[in-house]
Order: C-alpha cells, then sequence, then structure tokens
C-alpha cells in the first residue's frame, strides 16, 4: 500500500503533476511554475519514486499521463482546489468583503440573469473578484466537482450522479423560434407549421445539450427530419451573426433575444420545448462568504425574472 501521508509528498510535487499534464512538458511545466528545468525534472522522478510508477510517457508530441499519471492528476487537481478553496474561505471570513467567485454558465444563464447578479453582488462587494466560464453542461459539470468552478448557472439538466450536486430552480422559460424580421417566414404573414421551417437552414444546439435532445424529439413527434442542412452552435454571438447575415432559423431562450429589434420569433409553436433554468452546486461543500452571496444575488434576481416571464 502507498502511504502519501507520511510526510514525503508535498505540494509542489501536486502542482507539478498537474502543470506537465496541462502543458505536456516538463521545461514548459517548469516555465509556468518559475522553476528551474532541473529542479522540475528532480521533483517528477520524487514523485514516481513516490507511488513507485511511471507517471508520463516520452513522445514526439510531448508527453502524455499513463493509467498512473491520470489518477494522480485528477486528485492533485482536487486537492489543489480545495486548498485554495480553504485560503479563500479563511480570507472571505477574515476581510468580510474579499474573494473568488468562480462561475460556470450555459447560454441560458449569460444574458440576463448572470450579468443581473454580478452587478448586483459587486455593487455590495466590489472587491470580489467574479471569473465566468461558458462552456457545455458536461465541460462545467466536472469542473464543478473538481471545485474549478463554484456555481453552474444556466438550464438544469439531470446531472450524472444526482448525489453529488445539489440543483435549484429560478424561473422557467420558454424557447423561442428566432430569425430575422426580413426572413421569408415572417414575410409570409401568416402562422407557420414546423415542417416548412425545413426549407430554410437552421442552426441547432450541441449534441451534448439538453435542447438539443428535446429539439430532435419535437422533429421526432412530429414525423420530420432533423434539418439535414444545419449549422451545430452554442454561442449566441456566432448564433446572432449567423441569423442577421442569412436566412437560418434558431431556437432560443426567450430571455437571450429580449430587446433585441432585429430578429423576431417566427409563430411556430413550441409548447413542449420549455426548460428551468437555475443553480447548480456540490452536495455538501461549504460555500465561501463571497459565493454565498453571489448565489444569494442569483436567487433574488431570478425570482424576479421569472415574476415577469410570468406576467405578474
Amino acid at each position: 500500500m502507498i502511504d502519501l501521508l507520511d510526510g514525503r509528498l508535498k505540494f509542489r510535487h501536486l502542482g507539478l503533476v498537474v502543470a506537465v499534464a496541462e502543458h505536456g512538458s516538463v521545461v514548459r511545466a517548469a516555465e509556468a511554475l518559475h522553476l528551474t528545468q532541473p529542479a522540475a525534472t528532480r521533483t517528477l522522478r520524487e514523485l514516481e519514486d513516490l507511488v513507485g510508477a511511471r507517471l508520463f510517457d516520452r513522445g514526439p508530441r510531448g508527453m502524455t499521463a499513463t493509467v498512473y499519471g491520470t489518477a494522480m492528476v485528477e486528485h492533485a487537481r482536487l486537492v489543489l482546489a480545495e486548498v485554495r478553496r480553504a485560503g479563500e474561505h479563511l480570507a472571505g471570513l477574515r476581510e468580510g468583503q474579499t474573494g473568488t467567485v468562480t462561475v460556470g454558465t450555459l447560454l441560458a444563464g449569460t444574458s440576463v440573469l448572470l450579468p443581473r447578479a454580478v452587478a448586483a453582488l459587486k455593487r455590495e462587494r466590489p472587491r470580489v473578484t467574479v471569473v465566468v466560464r461558458e462552456a457545455t453542461y458536461d465541460v462545467l459539470y466536472q469542473q464543478l466537482l473538481a471545485g474549478e468552478v463554484d456555481v453552474v448557472v444556466g438550464r438544469l439538466s439531470p446531472p450524472p450522479e444526482p448525489g453529488r450536486v445539489r440543483q435549484h430552480a429560478l424561473y422557467h422559460e420558454p424557447i423561442r423560434l428566432m430569425a430575422r424580421r426580413s426572413h421569408p417566414l415572417h414575410l409570409a404573414g401568416r402562422e407557420v407549421e414546423l415542417a416548412e421551417t425545413l426549407a430554410h437552414p437552421w442552426i441547432l444546439p450541441l449534441e451534448q445539450t439538453t435542447l438539443r435532445g428535446e429539439l430532435e424529439a419535437l422533429f421526432d413527434r412530429s414525423g420530420l427530419p432533423l434539418p439535414a442542412d444545419r449549422v451545430e452552435c452554442t454561442s449566441i454571438l456566432t448564433v446572432r451573426a449567423l441569423l442577421l447575415a442569412t436566412d437560418m432559423i434558431a431556437a432560443l431562450p426567450e430571455l437571450v433575444v429580449t430587446g433585441d429589434d432585429q430578429l423576431a420569433p417566427l409563430p411556430v409553436p413550441l409548447e413542449s420545448v420549455r426548460r428551468t433554468v437555475g443553480t447548480t452546486l456540490v452536495a455538501g461543500r461549504t460555500m465561501t462568504p463571497a459565493v454565498r452571496e453571489f448565489v444569494r444575488h442569483l436567487e433574488v434576481e431570478g425570482e424576479e425574472l421569472g415574476a415577469a416571464l410570468a406576467g405578474v
């Protein structure tokens, strides 16, 4: 049995193994950590001697983690993330008005909810740093579990491991089929059937997204194939530019396009495609004061948005 608590394992070992995995070489890892190359090589050798296994294979394209290296990197990231969180927690308790909040966001939370919550937090705590990472849910879920993200904001999806996270619904938001105002289907001046939209190119969400699955189910129930002429994208800036420049169609959350006078919803009902926007956090993980305040602002802003969408 390998005893990693006997005092020989150091934080410099953990930091180096993560850096080598990220940069692909000892030389670049040493530069990133401000170490000399011999010192980095010696530290890696110490760690390999400690665990009794080679952690990286060296090849023409750099260093690749072995099965032992992959396991070590995963655990090293978790340990380093928790230590960083401990430091932030203590600093937040001591100073009250400082800290860092790292939020992962999906398309659903980017346009209105997240900016409002960040602005509200910064008004109260201007010295709190907010880091925003936008990605698909599968990527953000892993970052959340690893401690690299404090909270995920956006459409709630069933988590792969329900017991490891807790989710809180903030509001329900309709999905609208959007196109530019001069789109031929707008100019038709009548209600449009879903089948008619297949004559035009579509922008679909990536396959990893819940919205993509719901759209596929909608087409299937309607006895229709997925649009053959399509682009797959979740970047709202790219989606909007394509909608304005072409006859493309995209299914978007209502709040994403609220106030955009160049886009308009097509008269195609999508009642079966709705989504719940909320927060996802790791179950049982203690929130720092800064994260706790940010989550509180998300809940306040979410309640207001929910009331507005419901017409209250």
